[in-house]
C-alpha cells in the first residue's frame, strides 16, 4: 500500500529494500589492543578568562571596594562582574577597558598582570614556558607563543 501511494505521489515505483544498493559497508571491527596504552593526563592550562577574573578581583579587593561600586562605575551589573571575576564569562575589550577605568588601571596594566600570571604559572618545567616569552615594560607589552 505504501509503495502504491508513493508511486501515485512521485510518479515512480519504489524498489523493495532488498534491491536497494547498500549504503554502509560491513567491515570487520578492529579489535581493541590486548594491553591498552595509558596516556598520562596533560595538566590543564588555565583559561584567559579565569586569569583576567583573578586579576580584576585582586585589583578590586586591593582597593577595598565592593562589587557593586566597581560595577556601577563600569556600568555593568554586579552579577556580570561577579561572573567575570569567577572566570565564567569572557569580557570584551570594551568591558575590560571599562572595568580597568573603574579600577584606575589601564588596559595595558590589566593585560600585563594577566601575562605575568601566565608566566608564573607556566614554570620552567613546562615545555610551553620554554617556547613563550613575556616582556612587560612601561611602554610596550609583548606576549609571543
Amino acid at each position: 500500500m505504501r509503495g502504491a501511494r508513493l508511486a501515485r505521489l512521485t510518479g515512480r515505483m519504489s524498489r523493495p529494500l532488498a534491491d536497494q544498493p547498500a549504503l554502509v559497508r560491513d567491515e570487520p571491527a578492529q579489535a581493541a589492543p590486548a594491553h591498552p596504552v595509558a596516556v598520562p593526563p596533560m595538566p590543564a592550562e588555565r583559561l584567559w578568562r579565569e586569569l583576567v577574573g583573578e586579576e580584576l578581583r585582586e585589583s578590586r579587593l586591593a582597593r577595598g571596594e565592593s562589587l557593586r561600586k566597581v560595577a556601577g562605575r563600569a556600568r555593568v551589573s554586579p552579577q556580570y562582574l561577579s561572573e567575570i571575576e569567577r572566570g565564567f564569562k569572557e569580557p570584551s575589550s570594551e568591558i575590560l577597558a571599562a572595568l580597568g577605568g573603574a579600577l584606575e588601571r589601564s588596559l595595558l596594566e590589566l593585560t600585563s598582570g594577566v601575562a605575568e600570571r601566565l608566566q608564573s604559572r607556566a614554570g620552567a618545567s613546562s615545555p610551553a614556558a620554554s617556547r613563550s616569552t613575556v616582556s612587560v615594560t612601561a611602554g610596550a607589552f609583548a606576549l609571543a607563543a
